[in-house]
């Protein structure tokens, strides 16, 4: 028997405004000793009452819209009870039945050559990746819950309340997921449209992007087999707790697809418990935690201390405050300023970087425009001499400067080489004014110094060895200098 996963994501995304969602403690506590960014709101004291952050619902109708979302008019909070020492007040502020929006989807580029376990929505033809659409559930708010930090031995239990409060946005997706690669791919691109809304730096190593994954495993059946009601038949599933980064989410989904399926070859049925697994990196494996809670454990009813939002006007302001999103802005680059696709995935990967190659782009534009006996529209210039600008942009920017950024750990943000002195060191090589050794030494002295490449060149005399017509006049000088030791040449004269 052929099988199949069925993945969806739970995805914890903490929101980054100034003070926590329902009091105004500071929402950077992480970066504080512990237990100081606290008040008798985010600490569950008697008789205290929370007081919504509106940028909170702003950032959260803004990732809904860039989620496809539908936002719904009227959106409400709830309390979802449960005891652990982190919460509190015995409940989470969070939300049932009223997100703040629903039913959207998110577009992933899947590589066809790929570890991919189910090949049903592989396109035709030679393209090297396929579109897949991920349903996403919905997205709602709700509070983060403390921090717990528990003693080598076991024996203690350190909590933290500096994170209690903090603003979160839990996206759940759809069960459209069928590879563990797919899901990686669709969580990277999720971290990327939040950091492109700057609703979120989106860093898993920070705790800022939390995923848990759900995953049960079905017979495959071949596309137009399908019986009536296929598409909804869902074995009980089994959560995946501890995912810390996008490794570890592809690797703990890996193992647990090979858990059930030896179990249902040996048992020739699917598991009939809901349980919650935790993934232990070290080990490679998912270790039973408990049996899987249902809605109806945590007793939501509605938060009688917070009114029902009307989204209506939040909505409309924040649907002109949407960016171009990471995708359309690759396929853009690709079409654009003929960039690879693969290229234009690591130019567009984070907004400063992309927003650096537009201004490096337009500069370069400018210079081939300037250029004697060079005519046409901005567009059709770069049709015709744009291919070779391009690749050397690529070339240098992703390999060789990212190569120096990373070996020096610099961050692009505060990079000392502007895009317009990039754009002057391309056309530099693009004149072959200077020798690969060279250039590659010239932009390690713009690394340090930040200044104008020509200037560096001079200052530095890199450019003569590589300049071909600088190297020309040289030699004419030279042979018209020495007429004696030419002739002495050309008779045989070898010293």
């Amino acid at each position: 028997m052929k099988l199949e996963p069925v993945i969806g994501l739970e995805i914890h995304v903490q929101l980054k405004t100034k003070s926590k969602i329902f009091c105004g403690c500071s929402n950077r506590g992480e970066f504080e000793d512990p237990n100081t960014t606290i008040c008798p709101v985010c600490t569950g004291q008697p008789g205290v009452l929370p007081v919504i952050n509106k940028k909170a619902i702003e950032m959260g109708v803004l990732a809904s819209l860039a989620l496809n979302c539908r936002i719904n008019e009227i959106s409400k909070f709830d309390r979802k009870q449960y005891f652990y020492p982190d919460l509190p007040k015995g409940y989470q502020i969070s939300q049932f039945d009223k997100p703040v929006g629903e039913n959207g989807f998110v577009e992933i580029d899947v590589p066809l050559r790929s570890k991919v376990l189910s090949e049903r929505s592989e396109s035709k033809g030679n393209n090297s990746t396929r579109t897949a659409r991920v349903g996403i559930t919905r997205l709602h708010l709700e509070e983060d819950a403390a921090k717990n930090t528990h003693s080598p031995g076991g024996k203690h239990t350190l909590v933290d309340y500096n994170r209690g409060g903090t603003p979160l946005a839990e996206i759940v997706s759809e069960p459209d997921i069928r590879s563990p690669q797919e899901a990686k791919i669709f969580l990277q691109e999720l971290r990327k449209i939040m950091r492109y809304l700057g609703v979120s730096n989106a860093d898993m190593e920070k705790g800022q992007l939390r995923c848990d994954a759900n995953i049960s495993m079905r017979e495959y059946v071949e596309e137009g087999n399908e019986k009536e009601g296929w598409a909804l038949q869902l074995n009980p599933k089994t959560e995946i707790k501890n995912l810390n980064s996008f490794r570890a989410v592809e690797r703990a989904l890996e193992y647990e697809i090979a858990r059930q399926r030896k179990h249902w070859e040996e048992t020739g049925t699917p598991s009939d418990i809901q349980a919650t697994r935790g993934w232990d990196d070290a080990k490679g494996v998912t270790t039973e935690q408990r049996t899987k809670e249902g809605s109806s454990d945590y007793r939501y009813f509605p938060e009688p201390d917070l009114p029902p939002m009307n989204l209506t006007e939040i909505e409309r302001a924040q649907k002109e405050m949407l960016p171009e999103l990471p995708r359309a802005r690759k396929f853009r680059f690709k079409d654009e300023y003929g960039f690879s696709l693969a290229d234009a995935e690591i130019l567009t990967e984070e907004p400063y970087k992309a927003d650096y190659t537009e201004r490096a782009i337009s500069e370069l534009i400018s210079w081939l425009m300037s250029m004697e006996g060079i005519e046409g529209t901005e567009t059709e210039i770069w049709d015709k001499y744009g291919a070779k600008m391009s690749k050397l942009y690529s070339g240098w920017f992703i390999n060789k400067l990212g190569g120096l950024m990373m070996q020096k750990k610099v961050d692009i943000r505060i990079l000392k080489i502007t895009p317009e002195n990039f754009a002057e060191f391309i056309t530099i090589i693009y004149e072959n004014k200077i020798s690969g050794p060279n250039a590659l030494k010239l932009l390690e002295l713009m690394m340090e110094a930040g200044e104008d490449p020509s200037q560096l060149i001079e200052e530095h005399d890199l450019g003569a060895m590589g300049d071909e017509n600088e190297m020309d006049e040289i030699i004419e000088k030279v042979v018209s200098e020495h007429p004696s030791a030419v002739a002495d040449y050309k008779a045989g004269k070898q010293t």
